[in-house]
């Protein structure tokens, strides 16, 4: 059975026909189909991870998906600084192959499904929607920026913060933006204290953002953790 009802799925194909320019590969990070059912035991989400992304890929000529698994692929767990511990997650790339560093650590479903839509349409485009002072001042950083933004599918504010993260990451090489699920992966949670969502640790935890802030308080925390990571 789909997870996308056809209404969803016409919505979805119309939205990127309308608003997609270039290509974008997607390509799940998983584990290796002898580990698989001890992995689904552990995370239910783990097939309806895959099963997403396959129903999402058929609703737009310019998707692709790649599966990436930990017995076969682990050079691109490397090469995309993806721990083999860690599935499943979901990065996206430009045209080209261009990786801007956005990541998904697991599902991104109910109010993360849009931002999903959002961020493969940003990259795309090869562009995001910040302000232009945002974008001059990420532009200037001289420190690498690592984001980590802790959510659940049923927080309405957590996209505003996955949606800053991820496209301060598209604007800059300098940064990495991950969005994770904090029950599909509690460890980190548990190690970074998650309590509540949306919560928002940069360099494992030289800052720390409690809750959705607007644009300008999200990059003045990103810019006093460059300076206090120097």
């Amino acid at each position: 059975m789909a997870l996308l009802s056809e209404k969803d799925r016409q919505f979805v194909r119309d939205f990127f026909a309308k608003e997609m320019e270039g290509p974008v590969e997607m390509i799940l990070f998983t584990a290796s189909e002898a580990e698989m059912a001890r992995a689904e035991a552990e995370n239910p989400y783990l097939p309806q991870m895959q099963e997403l992304m396959e129903e999402l890929t058929e609703l737009s000529p310019k998707l692709s998906l790649r599966l990436a698994r930990t017995d076969t692929d682990p050079e691109v767990f490397t090469q995309y600084g993806v721990p083999l511990s860690a599935y499943p997650v979901l990065a996206l790339l430009g045209e080209g192959g261009k990786d801007y560093g956005i990541r998904f650590y697991g599902i991104p479903a109910g109010y993360e499904f849009r931002t999903l839509m959002d961020d493969i349409v940003d990259v795309s485009r090869g562009r995001s929607r910040l302000k232009p002072e945002t974008i001059r001042q990420l532009a200037e950083l001289k420190t690498d920026l690592h984001f980590q933004v802790f959510v659940t599918p049923t927080c309405p504010y957590c996209p505003r913060v996955v949606r800053l993260a991820h496209q301060f990451a598209l604007e800059s090489p300098r940064v990495r933006a991950d969005m994770i699920e904090a029950t599909e992966f509690s460890e980190l949670a548990n190690r970074f204290n998650v309590y509540g969502v949306p919560k928002t640790v940069i360099n494992d935890g030289i800052q720390e953002i409690e809750g959705a802030v607007p644009e300008d308080m999200f990059l003045e925390a990103a810019l006093a953790a460059a300076a206090a990571s120097s």
